[in-house]
């Protein structure tokens, strides 16, 4: 680093506020946040703790975290959070960790414990805010597949950390609560007896939808389909969230699932000849794809490795929810490489659908969406999001991987018939995804 930029950062800095952009301040246009950001003061913004996994280039650590660090854009325009990071705790530190070098240059905590990341030296709670990041890493599996991700683990912890100083605050958990149900049901039960917001989730309900398809609540959702790719547990995921999304908003709200079973291979398309998925929303869904591979999709899926994904066989979960509605994932990889939603609506000729848009790594502007959600909760203190969709999707995973475990064998899910409703505005981002030229 020169001189004239450590003259631009102590500049920057002391300005009051500290978060007008640097080409407001009169000062050289050449920093900018497209290429030589400064950092953003935290002179008016509140502190959060991360609980994370890891925390190297390209982690979830890094690029949720990371936009409380450096700030980000929102529909074009430059956006710095009300609240900032001030302390750190990492279960593991690979070679290419960065938790030390960014904890240096933007003077975050980085704690040994996370009891010590909660806390000041006074032994009260030092954050406004607590995002436990538990993805990436290494971890064992189960016998079915599962990576035993400590979230429940971290989670207990902070709720300990909570008891002890008598005070609770907004929690976010990234991606499904846990592979146990049981865990996940306790980790919301916490959050209702200590009466802290609780948001948890993946990045997936909040991108922007082309086209920007927002169903009414109370929709005549008869079957809905989410047709997309990747990993059967991670991209399940994913998959079970984006289709939850929607079915939620289906008429009567969301009642619960009764069973889940998990197909592979051949038994996808004889399901689907069988009416049992419906092949009309699957064509619908794929006329959404920016990413469709020419060619029949049974060839496709048995035979192409695209980019990171290993050639893997169709699989597909097929849903039956409590009130008789239809559901359904397919994982495709070779045929596509995006996620695309189709539903039928009753007394409407055509499907519904559209394109869950998920911008590319490095910079993965699918974390822009869920980052401005998660400042929804921080400052709301209240979730965007029923917490019962992430509770519901965990158990859905969970019978499903229990069903491909067990050769598709459908699972009866009694534990999860129960109700909950949909909020209004889903948060889903709209307008530019890049900027103009300015």
């Amino acid at each position: 680093m020169n001189k004239s930029t450590k003259m631009d950062r102590r500049l920057f800095l002391g300005a009051a506020g500290s978060l007008v952009p640097v080409w407001a301040m009169g000062q050289s246009a050449d920093p900018s946040p497209r290429t030589r950001p400064l950092i953003p003061g935290i002179k008016g913004r509140k502190p959060l703790a991360v609980i994370g996994s890891t925390y190297h280039p390209l982690s979830h650590s890094y690029h949720i975290a990371g936009r409380f660090l450096h700030g980000y854009y929102l529909d074009g325009k430059f956006h710095v959070p009300e609240h900032y990071i001030h302390s750190v705790f990492v279960d593991q530190k690979p070679e290419n960790d960065v938790s030390l070098p960014l904890s240096k240059e933007f003077g975050f905590k980085l704690a040994g414990t996370v009891r010590e990341a909660l806390i000041d030296n006074k032994g009260d709670l030092a954050v406004d805010g607590v995002m436990i990041i538990i993805e990436h890493g290494k971890y064992p599996e189960n016998e079915k597949g599962q990576i035993l991700y400590p979230r429940f683990e971290m989670m207990e912890q902070v709720v300990k950390v909570f008891k002890e100083v008598g005070k609770s605050v907004p929690v976010f958990n990234d991606k499904h609560l846990s592979i146990d149900f049981g865990k996940a049901r306790k980790m919301v039960d916490w959050s209702e007896e200590l009466k802290f917001p609780f948001m948890a989730g993946s990045s997936l309900p909040f991108v922007w939808r082309t086209p920007q398809l927002e169903l009414p609540l109370e929709t005549p959702i008869e079957e809905g389909l989410l047709a997309a790719y990747g990993r059967i547990e991670i991209y399940g995921l994913h998959s079970l969230e984006a289709l939850q999304t929607m079915m939620e908003r289906r008429k009567g709200g969301e009642t619960g699932v009764k069973t889940v079973e998990c197909l592979r291979g051949d038994a996808v398309w004889k399901a689907g000849d069988e009416g049992r998925w419906s092949w009309r929303l699957l064509d619908a869904a794929l006329a959404r794809s920016e990413t469709l591979n020419p060619g029949d999709i049974r060839f496709n899926t048995n035979t192409v490795t695209s980019l990171t994904i290993p050639r893997v066989e169709p699989i597909a979960f097929l849903i039956e929810y409590k009130d008789g509605t239809k559901g359904t994932v397919m994982l495709l990889n070779g045929h596509i490489q995006d996620f695309c939603f189709a539903g039928k609506i009753k007394g409407q000729e055509r499907p519904s659908s559209c394109l869950f848009r998920l911008p590319m790594p490095p910079g993965a502007k699918f974390f822009d969406a869920q980052v401005f959600n998660l400042e929804k909760l921080f400052t709301k203190k209240e979730s965007p999001i029923p917490i019962k969709r992430t509770l519901l999707t965990t158990g859905m995973l969970e019978a499903a991987m229990d069903s491909n475990f067990q050769k598709g064998k459908p699972i009866k899910t009694s534990h999860l018939e129960f109700k909950y409703n949909a909020i209004t505005e889903s948060g889903f981002l709209r307008g530019r995804v890049a900027s103009e030229i300015d």
